[in-house]
Order: structure tokens, then C-alpha cells, then sequence
């Protein structure tokens, strides 16, 4: 019989490190359980989260407590019904199939070459900082149509936003820093949006500017803030957890590198075994019951991706990287109408061009001996550091 929900105490501190022994415990206790650290009733199950993110007048997208609102403005992400898919259609000529083929694959192919060249003399480097964050920052800043961006401040602007999308403990400097990097945006969306105006191209820019019904400033620089939140830390974060997880697992490395079709396969695996949104928040529009607990009107819920992806109930030995895994749908995109609009984008520049290009030209590559990798977050996940040596 459905009941109140249970609560757990626990850190965001102990999120950040490992959530997901926690998460286990919150299954154990019920489909949703109150973690006052966070403020919100945070949801495990896959199962659960599918139900909610298929009733989404029940679990609204609509949320005017949102703390994604107050660090971005009223994103796309935030709304539901025609609202919602209005300004997705504006988005989506930029991540069209022909687009992205034509487009944006020769250009990612440039951008890895390009980082990959300065590489290649070494022996030695940190993955996050040589390879995956400008390599996602550049391809970012290409995809958007901004002008004159160093890939170290749209980088920096991403994370200062993701920090404060997350902030639920109130952190002061967290939330300035969120602003800071809100009014950057702002700025470098002022200095192209004229010309994407005037010169219609493949840029999500200029797809905002060229949709159909006029949207306003005020609404392009909410999604765009909320696509480089986004749009930057998932293929970031899953080059990582990829590479991560082929150089903890040689034998699915080698088989990899006998057949390069399985680099679809291993991306895939990736974003389920470590997603890099672990969690986002709907609001409860009415009173309700979520599997086994009851839910009253205006409770803010967390979908906990990260904890749904690692469900044994869906999921054999769900906390092992396993490329052979049979394919099963997993929530590493997101579900129902909020499915993530670049996925195809992402497939194509994780899985077709970064991971081919990273075992052939960094050979023999492996983890440095003496610095392991640091994994970080909850709200958002992936190494924060990843130390590689190659050649001998």
C-alpha cells in the first residue's frame, strides 16, 4: 500500500564523491525519498523515472522554483506542452542528420586533429584538460555560431552555470560565479546575433533567429545558456568515462580495436555506466502516488539518471563497463519529450569521430601509473581528471 515518503540523511559532499551507494539505499526505501540535503524527493528506479517522464502533466517541467530558472532564465527545459515544443523545433534544423553529416562531422574531425597533433610528441597528459574539455568546448562554440570565444571561458561558463544549477546547499560563491558567467553569455550572444540574422547558416544561433515564430532575446539566451550547460559536459564527460572504461577493461579495449563498429557500442555503454546528467528536477502538479510512495501537489522531485541507469532491476551487473552488454534502452539522453535534442550530434562526435581518433593516434595508450583518475558529482558526473601515458 503506497505510504508517505521514507527519508535518508546524507551529504552533498558524500554525493559528490560516490552517489551511488546512497542510491542504493534510496531504492531499498522507496520509489521516492526525501534527502533534505538536497531538498528534493529523489527518485531511483528506472521504471519510476519512465512513468514520470511519460506524464509529464502529473511531473511538470514547468517549475518557477526551479533553481535551473534562476541561474538560466526560462529554458526550454522548463516548460512542457506547446510552449516546449515550440522553441525545441527552433533548435532542431541545427541537429538535422544531413546537418550534422555534412556540417559538424568534417568540422569535429578538424577540431580532434587539431588537438591530437599537439599530443602526439608527448607521452603524457591529462585527458580533461589537453583533449576532452577543448574538444567539446570548440565543437560547442562552432554548433552555437559564436565569434571570438576562447574554448577556456565557454568551458568555464559551463561549469560556473552547471555549479549553480546544482547548488542546493545555497552556496553564495557558487551562485555568483553562475551569474558571472550568465551575464558572459549574455554578451557573446549580443555580439553575433545580428549577423546570424542576416546570414541563415547551420548554427543553432541562426536556427533561433530563422524559427518560424519569433522568439525573444530574452528566450534564445535561456536555451542557449542551458545548451552550454549541457552541450558541453555530456560529450566531455562521456570521452572520459569511455576512454576510462576501455582502459579499466582491456579485453573489451582490444576487441574494440579489432572492430571499430563496437566504439558505438562502447559510448553507449558509457553514458549508462556513468551519466553525465545524473539528475534533473520535475515538480509534483497534484497529488499523487510514484510506485510505492505518495506524493502531495508542489513536492519537487530528483530524477536520479545516474541511480536509474545502474538499476538491477533493469540492468545485469549494472555497476560493470561491459561493451557486450545486450542493447537496452537506457535514460543517458534523458526520456519522452525532453529527450536530448543533440543525441545524434553527440553519437557522432563521441562515438564515430573522438574515440577512433584517440586509439590511433595515441598508441598503446593506457592510465598513468602514479595518478589515478578522479570521478566527481552527482547532480552532474565524470572524471574531473584523467592521466595517460602512450608510446612505451
Amino acid at each position: 500500500m503506497p505510504s508517505a515518503p521514507a527519508s535518508i540523511e546524507i551529504t552533498i559532499a558524500e554525493l559528490n564523491a560516490n552517489p551511488y551507494p546512497t542510491f542504493e539505499r534510496i531504492r531499498e526505501l522507496g520509489s521516492a525519498v526525501w534527502v533534505s540535503s538536497t531538498r528534493l524527493h529523489l527518485v531511483t528506479g528506472f521504471e519510476d523515472i519512465v512513468c514520470a517522464e511519460r506524464n509529464h502533466e502529473v511531473f511538470a517541467s514547468t517549475n518557477p522554483n526551479s533553481l535551473l530558472n534562476k541561474v538560466m532564465g526560462h529554458s526550454l527545459l522548463r516548460k512542457d506542452g506547446e510552449e516546449h515544443k515550440f522553441e525545441r523545433a527552433s533548435i532542431e534544423p541545427a541537429f538535422r542528420a544531413s546537418v550534422v553529416s555534412k556540417y559538424w562531422v568534417p568540422r569535429f574531425q578538424e577540431i580532434s586533429a587539431s588537438l591530437l597533433d599537439a599530443l602526439e610528441s608527448e607521452n603524457e597528459t591529462d585527458l580533461f584538460q589537453s583533449y576532452a574539455a577543448p574538444m567539446a568546448s570548440l565543437c560547442l562554440i562552432e554548433l552555437l555560431g559564436f565569434k571570438g570565444v576562447a574554448w577556456q571561458d565557454i568551458a568555464w561558463w559551463s561549469q560556473a552555470l552547471m555549479d549553480g544549477a546544482g547548488n542546493y546547499q545555497g552556496d553564495e560563491a557558487i551562485a555568483c560565479r553562475a551569474t558571472a558567467a550568465s551575464e558572459a553569455i549574455d554578451m557573446a550572444i549580443d555580439a553575433v546575433i545580428e549577423m546570424h540574422r542576416k546570414d541563415e547558416n547551420p548554427s543553432i544561433l541562426s536556427s533561433m533567429t530563422h524559427a518560424k515564430q519569433t522568439q525573444s532575446l530574452e528566450q534564445i539566451r535561456a536555451n542557449i545558456k542551458v545548451i552550454i550547460g549541457g552541450g558541453l559536459n555530456e560529450p566531455r564527460d562521456s570521452i572520459l568515462t569511455t576512454v576510462l572504461g576501455l582502459l579499466t577493461n582491456p579485453h573489451q579495449l582490444d576487441a574494440v580495436l579489432a572492430d571499430q563498429e563496437l566504439y558505438a557500442n562502447a559510448f553507449e555503454e558509457a553514458i549508462r555506466w556513468v551519466s553525465p546528467i545524473g539528475m534533473y528536477v520535475r515538480r509534483v502538479a497534484e497529488d499523487t502516488v510514484l510506485g510505492d510512495t505518495i506524493l502531495n501537489a508542489e513536492d519537487q522531485v530528483g530524477l536520479c539518471i545516474g541511480a536509474a541507469n545502474r538499476d538491477p532491476a533493469r540492468f545485469e551487473n549494472p555497476h560493470a563497463f561491459d561493451i557486450h552488454r545486450p542493447r537496452m534502452r537506457h535514460l543517458g539522453f534523458g526520456a519522452g519529450p525532453h529527450f536530448c535534442a543533440g543525441t545524434l550530434t553527440s553519437r557522432k562526435m563521441v562515438g564515430e569521430v573522438v574515440l577512433p581518433m584517440i586509439f590511433d593516434r595515441l598508441p598503446k595508450l593506457r592510465l598513468h601509473p602514479d595518478h589515478p583518475p578522479i570521478e566527481r558529482g552527482w547532480v552532474f558526473r565524470g572524471p574531473t581528471t584523467l592521466p595517460v601515458v602512450w608510446k612505451n
